[in-house]
């Protein structure tokens, strides 16, 4: 082990950065799109987090930041945490009026952000009737704000950092939204520790790596890791418009041996590279999550890579990542024993220490431990986590809390309801079936949907499908319908019709499945944009079948 591996004890994390600037100074810590050398950023996180201070920010202030993935971005957040003030991190792609309505209920005494975040004041004034220090990191202000000196003194003091408790919250990270209301997800000072000690250790991320950044949150914890990043050159709000081009040029220009994508992400590269026989050789390891990482997008990402390179498919959520993980190439031996995806998706084995059970499926609370029964192996249930890397709560939502949490007077902290279904098999890998709220429940029994979804998604000519119930009268139960998305240069003719019929009659679960709509574009997340919003498409459909 190098020395610069051995980390002292860490309450805080900005102190990660701290420890390589001390040992490796001139190492980069970031190399695009400018270079800043650890000990550099450093300085520039003392020296903001001194001014941040002198602005009236401290310990416990709540935060609010929007400003992009960047140089700043990662100052901005190591310098709050420093503070001990809490970061607050909202996904600007959940629109205008929902994050108003967050921010209303949230009150932040503090907002960063750019001149463009501001115009949210503008606004709705009443989202931000708390905040009384507004700091922008653009060259011009509106009424009321302050900017941030960009200028770095030649001699900087060492800022104290603030000794967190493992239990206290040291940041807010907002869920998207994409499977309802968006969610203050707590992070507590251990959790955090603990989610950057995983990450290395699971995904054997060494010192020495140079990370692509397109997620903000894994972005922050390269750093923690001792990596060199390279910012994508993309906007990571709306990853749907990114250019491959110029990520293929991130990758290359800087040889960069890991990154993060969502299936989306590495979808358009692997389309691309292909089309144009472009190798992305230097990757080594790559960890894609985010939404279901279907067979047919690692078997194209595969070709574009080292046979010695190591593909990641970790399942997991704001408020629990990493959950379980496994790699490419142990899916690929899977899936010649479950040739068609209707047993749902594998995700893998949970990750040591974390506990993950299967519960029988309910929409209503599990008040304590002792009202969950647990359901055995090889039965389809909600799947439950808890672990040092389990966010125990949400911010200021009492019913997210009881509706996702259950209490267990035998551990420290709470079980999580992570709100999707699955089952393990009898290896003990779990198989991912969809989201609880998305199932169908018809009167022959409750269909999931990443199982059907597979059955059509086999068709040549679709891109992808996706299953909604569509409700024709008052007694709850629903209709099975089929969306389906084409691929380009594709349209719904009477035979493809009958194929997708025969497709659905040749197996037992989509047997009943009589109704398909053919949509243009899905409705999907922003984050990641890869999670359908079925939910939107049930109503569209609602409208279209009688």
């Amino acid at each position: 082990m190098q020395k610069s591996d051995q980390h002292p004890v860490i309450t805080n994390i900005s102190d990660y950065l701290r420890h390589f600037s001390d040992f490796l100074p001139d190492k980069p810590a970031l190399l695009y799109p400018e270079r800043v050398t650890y000990g550099e950023l450093e300085n520039k996180v003392n020296a903001y987090s001194f001014e941040l201070e002198n602005r009236g920010i401290k310990a416990g202030t709540l935060t609010l930041v929007m400003v992009p993935a960047g140089t700043d971005f990662f100052i901005l957040t190591f310098s709050l945490l420093r503070i001990g003030a809490i970061p607050v991190m909202i996904d600007p792609g959940m629109g205008i009026n929902a994050m108003l309505s967050v921010l209303a209920h949230m009150q932040p005494e503090a907002f960063i952000g750019t001149p463009k975040a501001h115009l949210l004041c503008l606004a709705d004034p009443r989202a931000f009737k708390m905040v009384k220090i507004k700091i922008t990191t653009g060259h011009f202000c509106f009424f009321g704000e302050r900017r941030l000196k960009r200028t770095t003194p030649l001699y900087c003091r060492t800022y104290p950092p603030y000794p967190y408790d493992p239990h206290e919250m040291a940041a807010i990270f907002f869920t998207s939204g994409s499977t309802g209301p968006a969610k203050g997800v707590v992070y507590t000072a251990g959790m955090l520790k603990a989610q950057i000690e995983i990450t290395k250790t699971q995904f054997n991320i060494g010192s020495d790596e140079t990370d692509l950044c397109t997620f903000p949150l894994l972005g922050l914890f390269a750093l923690c890791h001792g990596n060199s990043s390279v910012i994508a050159d993309m906007d990571m709000i709306h990853p749907a418009k990114l250019d491959p081009e110029r990520i293929i040029r991130n990758i290359n220009d800087f040889s960069c041996t890991q990154m993060f994508g969502s299936p989306m992400v590495l979808t358009k590269l692997a389309e691309f590279c292909l089309q144009n026989n472009v190798l992305l050789t230097s990757l080594r390891n790559i960890i894609s999550a985010g939404a279901p990482v279907h067979r047919s997008v690692l078997e194209s990402f595969r070709r574009l890579v080292s046979v010695k390179a190591v593909i990641h498919t970790p399942y997991g959520a704001t408020e629990a990542l990493p959950v379980t993980d496994i790699i490419a190439s142990d899916l690929f031996s899977i899936y010649l024993d479950e040739p068609k995806d209707e047993n749902g998706i594998c995700i893998g084995k949970p990750v040591d220490p974390l506990d993950a059970r299967i519960i029988e499926i309910t929409d209503a609370p599990v008040e304590s431990w002792s009202d969950a029964r647990l359901i055995p192996a090889g039965e389809v249930g909600e799947i439950i986590v808890k672990g040092p890397w389990v966010s125990p709560s949400y911010f200021k939502n009492d019913n997210a809390d009881r509706i996702s949490k259950i209490r267990d007077p035998a551990i420290p902290g709470n079980w999580h309801r992570m709100g999707d279904l699955g089952k393990y098999d009898p290896h003990g890998r779990l198989w991912f079936y969809g989201r609880k709220s998305q199932r169908v429940k018809t009167s022959d029994g409750t269909l999931f949907t990443i199982p059907c979804e597979a059955v059509f998604n086999r068709h040549p000519e679709v891109a992808r499908s996706a299953l909604v119930g569509v409700r024709l009268n008052a007694s709850g139960v629903l209709r099975p319908v089929i969306c389906i998305q084409l691929k380009p240069g594709f349209y719904r003719t009477k035979k493809l019709i009958r194929e997708l019929q025969e497709l659905g009659n040749s197996v037992m679960i989509t047997r009943g499945i009589s109704d398909f709509l053919f949509k243009k574009h899905f409705p999907v997340d922003p984050r990641h944009n890869a999670k359908i919003f079925r939910e939107k498409l049930a109503v569209w459909a609602s409208k279209r079948i009688k």
